[in-house]
């Protein structure tokens, strides 16, 4: 009884001087707290079960109010709050080097007490920084980026070491913009917890993928997990891909930078209003790249330059592609395809999803249903058409022996992901109990390319679509469950959907041939993209087309993207244009979201908007799930397949245009897809525009987005607008909103004033494929240029051989014009193609005064002139586009 009593009272005193030494704690820490703005206040304690004793218990601050904004910490760190120290910079051949030790551990176990930061001075407008542990070797990225031993002369950007506050401060050297600048909050290096904050120029922040949302990125307290996850796309989930990268515009200035942590852990990035943003990941190391622009598709092309440039698609990937879960079988695929071609309505490709498959296995066909499969190829093929399949990386494992040779040659290969026992891990997806291919094993490519060989063989597809692959697992982590390791059960984990790292997924503590899965995991579909590309490229010997799922920085060299399992509804049609818009920042520009919606029933109203929209997608697909009705133009009114035909006839007229810019993201690295900022620069009227987008420098899509609409509004910078329906024109002075007409039938295109844009526009209305458009001659459309020379260019090879561009085998263009002329340079001729390039018509647009005269080469042909519209055509040509040659139009003028 006595000692309980003892205990009683050590336990009182304990308490009691718990709460003195809290207090004095509070009071020091309120001197350290004052004069934090709410907007300033970085988060100490991230967790969701933060109260004033376990913040204080941090050394932080705590104050909370009523009348703080939603989001606004309670607990952030003091001024003084224990960090690193830094020594003295040393130079190298490439930079810097600066050793950073603590002497106080931090509140997450196993602190690397000791750092290392390397800082190199790349290239002119690149800087490269990383922090590490000189003392062990940590996870590092293992994708391929540009090494460096040599410090780049001249820079765009300084450097500076901030002692107190400890960081590094990077500032633009023209004008001292500050660009980075860590020093705002302390940095902590845990083995499963690294967080580091930096300011912001401005919140015009646009990036850190995949998420839905606005293509700018809220800065209000807003937090983005990174995790590929398979999920239906919701606001503020982390979706199937992981692109740490941004891009912020400067200001009044024009100028934007970028800025990639290459790192492939769980994470979170919290933006603020200060403006600032903090990084918190669980593993790996800090390697931070700066792209100085100043230009944003300078940024963009920097930014591919490091990760990989984007891949050169074939010309008939271009095309619009058709697609449903529940056709039910081959001989319906079929009959779909044939009415599309009734209807005179473009298609290039058509594909089949999962339910081809004997039992949803992969590399297997149910011969009860899909028996016809090859014999549909075969009329695809005879029809230019081309045919893709889905796979799913899921292997069935409980076939009896002998009977399913992908998973009996896999175990035999070892190519399967283990578990932590050292097994390979089984999970479920589709075919029931599966495992899953490790990509990142040289024997699993050679094994996969032995798999895709030999279905080839008996089905003879044109390209692969790849889903599932985040991985994605109907059981959290394995049938088996996952192991109590602080792989599955770190000491911190990001926000991310589900909680935890195994939600729908293997189990972070898998094995793979190089590392964890828990390092490896939004690697995965980047990983089977490269060897699925590869494998393509082996068994056909063309331009592999793959689509993939969940992409990683990198992921645009070897495949594209569709933005995933978005519903049929309105807003999912408005949000695609974000989600294609960041896909072009993260290097994937061949990219589009499931035309109409995947999920749940469309309407003919919302079909044909979308159908007038997904005509400008980068990538066009229509595809749709399982047990909803048919979406394809077809299923619908004969208005419906109408208006369907005359946007994908403005599509398949444009291509040369589109082929051309994706030529230019390929060779250097610029986007397709493209906000109106990007072109105007420095205009805030356009930093928030994400209901119109820009293919290329010179087309403006506005579609219609809302039900009911029968007009339109869209931010028109200053200039001459054409519309390519119509052949109409209007003029603005300065941005401004413009209400333009937009009948159900329609979608409002518009190129601006001094573009040469290449089309080819058929001479009957039976053309329905890339394979008889591409025997046509050429229509160069004209705008008038009057605010400086106008522009243009055209990228022509066979649109199917590898590597032309690499091998010298193609044709460039370079046009410019000024108000009465027009001249076509060859900058390089390698092409031998089969059919002449040449050009048949010109539209010289917007001429204000009637036409006296057309020359082309100073000889007179005929012309006709449009008054009302003040536009110029000339028909009936076959002038050689691999010779220079230029054009002429004089105009009479009144006295």
């Amino acid at each position: 009884m006595e000692m309980k009593q003892k205990i009683k009272q050590d336990t009182s005193v304990a308490v009691i001087f718990l709460i003195y030494l809290l207090s004095c704690i509070a009071l020091t820490a309120g001197m350290q707290c004052s004069g934090i703005a709410p907007s300033y206040r970085f988060d100490c304690h991230p967790e969701a079960d933060v109260t004033q004793l376990k913040c204080q218990q941090r050394g932080c601050c705590w104050l909370s109010s009523k009348n703080l904004d939603e989001g606004v910490p309670y607990c952030f760190y003091p001024h003084d709050f224990p960090t690193y120290e830094m020594g003295s910079p040393e130079q190298t051949a490439f930079g810097y080097s600066v050793v950073l030790k603590r002497t106080t551990k931090s509140y997450y176990p196993n602190d690397v007490m000791q750092l290392q930061m390397d800082i190199y001075f790349e290239t002119s407008y690149r800087l490269h920084f990383k922090i590490y542990d000189p003392r062990s070797e940590r996870y590092e990225v293992p994708i391929p980026t540009p090494k460096v031993s040599k410090r780049a002369p001249s820079t765009d950007y300084k450097v500076q070491f901030s002692k107190s506050p400890m960081g590094l401060v990077i500032t633009r050297a023209v004008d001292n913009t500050v660009i980075f600048n860590s020093t705002l909050s302390p940095l902590i290096f845990a083995d499963q917890f690294l967080q580091m904050s930096t300011s912001l120029v401005t919140p015009y922040i646009y990036g850190l993928g995949e998420h839905r949302g606005r293509f700018k990125v809220a800065s209000d307290w807003k937090t983005y997990p990174m995790w590929s996850r398979d999920h239906p796309p919701q606001v503020g989930d982390n979706l199937y891909g992981v692109h740490p990268f941004y891009l912020n515009l400067e200001g009044a200035s024009s100028k934007a930078h970028g800025v990639l942590l290459l790192n492939s852990n769980a994470m979170e990035v919290v933006l603020q209003p200060a403006p600032a943003l903090t990084y918190r990941t669980i593993g790996g190391i800090l390697d931070f790249y700066i792209f100085m622009g100043p230009g944003s598709d300078e940024v963009v092309q920097q930014y591919t330059e490091v990760i990989g440039r984007p891949l050169m698609p074939p010309y008939w990937g271009l095309g619009f592609h058709l697609c449903r879960w529940g056709y039910g079988s081959s001989n319906r695929t079929l009959e779909i395809v044939k009415r599309m071609k009734a209807a005179l309505i473009p298609q290039d490709t058509q594909w089949n999803d999962i339910e081809y498959a004997d039992g949803r296995k992969d590399f297997t066909v149910n011969n009860s249903t899909f028996a016809g499969l090859p014999d549909m190829i075969k009329y695809l093929h005879a029809s230019g058409m081309h045919f893709i399949p889905i796979l799913d990386p899921g292997i069935s494992s409980t076939q009896p022996p002998g009977t399913y040779p992908p998973y009996d040659t896999g175990i035999a290969q070892d190519v399967f992901v283990k578990d932590s026992t050292g097994k390979p891990l089984v999970g479920e997806v589709w075919p029931g109990p599966t495992v899953f291919p490790d990509f990142f094993n040289n024997k699993t490519k050679s094994w996969w390319l032995d798999q895709i060989k030999s279905f080839h063989g008996k089905v003879p597809f044109d390209g692969l679509w790849i889903d599932m692959n985040e991985p994605s697992n109907f059981v959290d982590g394995s049938i088996n469950g996952c192991t109590k390791s602080s792989y599955d059960n770190p000491p911190y984990t990001p926000s991310i959907l589900g909680g935890s790292l195994d939600a729908m997924t293997v189990c972070a503590s898998a094995i793979q041939s190089i590392g964890k899965h828990y390092d490896l995991h939004s690697l995965y579909g980047y990983s089977e993209a490269i060897g699925t590309n590869e494998a393509l490229v082996k068994v056909r010997n063309k331009r592999a087309f793959v689509i993939s799922r969940s992409t990683f920085p990198g992921s645009g060299k070897h495949t594209g993207h569709w933005l995933g399992d978005n519903y049929s509804l309105w807003p999912d049609m408005a949000y695609s244009i974000a989600g294609i818009l960041s896909f072009n920042l993260f290097g994937i520009p061949l990219v589009g979201a499931d035309i109409c919606g995947f999920n749940l029933n469309t309407t003919e109203e919302l079909c044909q908007r979308w159908m007038q929209l997904g005509a400008f997608y980068p990538f066009s697909r229509n595809h749709n799930t399982i047990g909803a009705k048919d979406q394809d133009p077809t299923a619908f009114s004969v208005d419906m397949q109408i208006s369907s035909r005359n946007a994908l006839q403005i599509r398949y007229s444009l291509l040369p245009y589109i082929y051309t810019l994706f030529h230019f993201a390929h060779s250097k690295g610029s986007t397709v897809a493209r906000p109106l900022f990007f072109e105007f620069p420095g205009d805030p009227k356009l930093y928030d525009v994400d209901r119109q987008f820009m293919l290329g420098s010179s087309l403006v899509v506005t579609p219609v987005l809302e039900e009911g609409s029968t007009n339109v509004t869209g931010i028109f910078p200053k200039g001459i607008w054409f519309g390519v329906n119509h052949g109409t024109h209007f003029q603005v002075n300065s941005t401004q909103a413009v209400t333009l007409p937009a009948p159900l039938n329609e979608i409002n295109a518009h190129v601006r004033e001094g573009c040469i844009v290449p089309l080819q526009l058929p001479y009957k209305e039976g053309y329905t494929t890339t394979t008889e458009y591409r025997q046509l001659g050429f229509t160069l459309l004209i705008t008038r240029s009057i605010n400086g020379p106008g522009s243009g260019h055209l990228f022509w090879d066979d649109g199917d051989s590898l590597d032309t561009y690499e091998n010298g085998n193609y044709l460039l263009l370079e046009f410019s014009s000024s108000e009465t002329s027009m001249n076509s340079t060859v900058s390089y001729d390698g092409y031998s193609g089969s059919h002449a390039v040449t050009v048949q018509s010109f539209i010289i647009a917007t001429v204000p005064h009637p036409v006296s005269q057309v020359t082309i080469n100073g000889t007179s042909v005929a012309f006709d002139y449009e008054p009302q519209l003040m536009n110029v055509y000339v028909n009936n040509l076959k002038v050689p586009m691999q010779f220079n040659f230029y054009v002429k139009w004089e105009w009479q003028t009144q006295d």
